[in-house]
């Protein structure tokens, strides 16, 4: 795990911290080949440049967001903006269930969306895999 994800981490209040570490740990875990460093100021893995999975600490909760998510077609993960990503919302470590956990990561190294280029792009996102 990147040194910046680490100290990500350590800033958060205990019950968040815990969940950060959780999420990292099996991000980390199950995308051993994923670029991870800290992105729009939060934790984020990306696969050949292209962001798949992430966290963040919001005002009541940790949102674990998987960037193509909204295409894994898995209960537990609800839209996020106007795009295709997903989220899922936590306050305490034990609602991750980490059978969904690992199901959801494997999907975000199968199902993506180029995000990397969607400046590029336009706003036009094309499915990659």
């Amino acid at each position: 795990m990147h040194a910046d994800v680490t100290q990500y981490n350590a800033s958060l209040e205990a019950t968040d911290r815990e969940i950060g570490e959780r999420l990292a740990e099996y991000i980390d875990r199950c995308l051993p080949e994923a670029e991870n460093k800290i992105w729009h100021a939060h934790p984020v893995w990306f696969l050949d440049g292209n962001p798949v999975a992430g966290y963040s600490k919001l005002k009541n909760c940790m949102r674990l967001l998987f960037w193509s998510g909204q295409s894994f077609d898995e209960p537990g993960l609800d839209p996020e903006g106007k795009f295709k990503a997903a989220e899922a919302r936590y306050t305490e470590v034990g609602q991750i269930d980490t059978d969904d956990l690992v199901r959801w990561l494997e999907k975000a190294r199968t199902i993506q969306w180029d995000y990397k280029n969607l400046v590029r792009r336009k706003g036009r996102l094309e499915r990659l895999v």
